[in-house]
């Protein structure tokens, strides 16, 4: 039977992009308590400022969990130099996503390198750069999560744009279902898919679903990157996208990721958690 977690904020997590142009690290953990928030999502610029030790205190001093650490990823490169430079950065994120105790190290995995055409090429490095940091991974008890991203993306930030993309790079490297990678469903970049309800089965077959972000798609949308909705403001049919995760075994948080210059990231920030909260209950 599907759970109904809708009114409990204990699994709402926030996602720090959400506030980002307000808070720092600090705030949004001190605001999650005041909210009464069960988590957060830290993006490594947040992570930084904060450093990722004095942050694992306060985090377990608030009593919130950590749903994942953004972000981890963008593998391809044009020069082995910068094949190198992305794999040294993967494993501090790896390293610091297990500093602050994180359920998993979401990755964005990267598009063309510059001045490629080579869309193949840029996933078979996709694929050698996840392989190449599962070890590392592994041995810091770290889950990575492939998120895949909305194809509008698969020139500059990711190639792999549907599910079913990246639960083929998790049966091809880590088959096993401890095998530390999995998938970060977040319906901004996946709720188009005609596929979708099928991957999503796939996934939970597996136990590879290790994180459902939300928010929602505008209509009309006035940037692609920086105009993300609030949850019921869009079009995307939530709820029924959280009921097919959920029945496929999910029982994680709902992590809320939006990224709004013109209109969340104006806002008071407490108005934005108590916003995030209320859609929980009615949307989400």
């Amino acid at each position: 039977m599907v759970r109904d977690f809708s009114n409990d904020t204990a699994l709402l997590s926030l996602n720090t992009a959400t506030v980002s142009a307000q808070w720092t690290l600090e705030q949004c953990i001190d605001g999650c308590v005041r909210h009464c928030i069960g988590g957060i999502a830290p993006w490594r610029d947040k992570l930084d400022e904060c450093g990722a030790v004095r942050a694992a205190r306060l985090i377990r001093e608030a009593g919130l969990r950590v749903t994942g650490l953004c972000r981890g990823g963008m593998f391809p490169a044009a020069t082995p130099a910068g094949r190198q430079a992305a794999f040294d950065d993967n494993r501090r994120a790896v390293d610091d996503a297990a500093t602050i105790g994180a359920e998993c190290l979401i990755l964005v995995v990267g598009g063309l390198p510059e001045g490629s055409k080579d869309i193949a090429g840029a996933r078979m490095q996709v694929r050698d750069g996840i392989a190449a940091l599962l070890e590392h991974a592994r041995a810091a008890g770290m889950p990575l999560a492939i998120e895949p991203l909305h194809p509008m993306y698969a020139a500059d930030r990711a190639c792999v744009n549907t599910l079913q993309q990246a639960n083929d790079l998790c049966d091809a490297l880590a088959p096993d279902a401890d095998g530390g990678l999995g998938v970060a469903i977040d319906v901004y970049h996946v709720w188009w898919d005609p596929e979708l309800k099928v991957e999503i089965c796939r996934a939970g077959e597996a136990g590879r679903i290790l994180g459902f972000h939300v928010c929602d798609w505008l209509v009309p949308t006035a940037d692609l990157l920086l105009d993300r909705g609030m949850m019921g403001d869009g079009v995307i049919d939530i709820r029924k996208i959280r009921g097919g995760v959920e029945a496929a075994g999910y029982g994680g948080a709902s992590e809320v990721e939006i990224f709004s210059k013109e209109n969340w990231w104006r806002r008071d920030a407490d108005e934005v958690l108590e916003t995030c909260i209320a859609r929980h209950q009615t949307v989400v």
